[in-house]
């Protein structure tokens, strides 16, 4: 079953469903980044990238309620957050919790920036496209991006989807994570996966590093 990533969509694939199912989902995802060690793998893509700024730019893409930055916002007040979503309710989510966010309701293939930004970072948002996909988004990405790339996304792996399996089935409240939980997983990468899509657009220097718990920290170097 892990041999090969799955291309099954997830429930929050359905861009038509726009109510609480994706306002619980996001509170949930919130508190597994924060429990499992998303925040803290992205404040070291941040740290790698070595900026020295009085303010820093940085682009969330397929952003959903843009927690991990937020998060990293509250110990340091110079990240200036934009965000992009195709999801409208993801948005209209964002918004009402963060109003200080500049928020995009758009589609990350078709990017509606005429500007660039510091770093430009995604966090769980890649395992939902194939590999010719992830190729042309990061391409566009690192247009946008004047110091870098950061990917924070799941490993793929059987103790991973047991791990998950069990945590969603025991505390989650959410039918959308119980599913998309697993399923995500099953959708990860392994560092092959990695290797090659990075290896096939040549992007430059990149890091790649396995963290805590069952993810990868991705550094693009512009």
């Amino acid at each position: 079953m892990f041999i090969k990533r799955s291309y099954d969509p997830e429930i929050l694939d359905n861009f038509s469903i726009q109510d609480k199912i994706v306002d619980n989902a996001l509170k949930e995802l919130k508190l597994i980044n924060s429990l499992l060690g998303g925040n803290g793998i992205s404040r070291e893509g941040i740290k790698l990238l070595n900026i020295d700024s009085e303010k820093v730019t940085i682009l969330d893409v397929g952003s959903g309620a843009s927690d991990i930055l937020l998060s990293l916002q509250k110990k340091d007040s110079n990240l200036d957050i934009f965000s992009i979503d195709i999801n409208k309710r993801a948005c209209k989510y964002l918004k009402g919790n963060a109003p200080d966010i500049k928020v995009t309701c758009g589609n990350v293939l078709y990017l509606p920036f005429n500007k660039s930004f510091d770093i430009v970072h995604s966090s769980l948002f890649f395992h939902h496209f194939n590999e010719d996909e992830i190729k042309r988004i990061i391409i566009s990405l690192l247009g946008l991006s004047v110091k870098g790339i950061i990917i924070n996304d799941l490993r793929r792996s059987i103790l991973a989807w047991v791990g998950i399996k069990i945590l969603t089935s025991l505390f989650s409240k959410s039918k959308a994570v119980k599913n998309d939980g697993p399923l995500s997983v099953r959708r990860g990468f392994i560092k092959k996966d990695w290797i090659d899509i990075l290896d096939n657009i040549d992007p430059g220097k990149y890091k790649i590093k396995r963290r805590w718990a069952f993810r990868w920290l991705i550094v693009i170097y512009k």
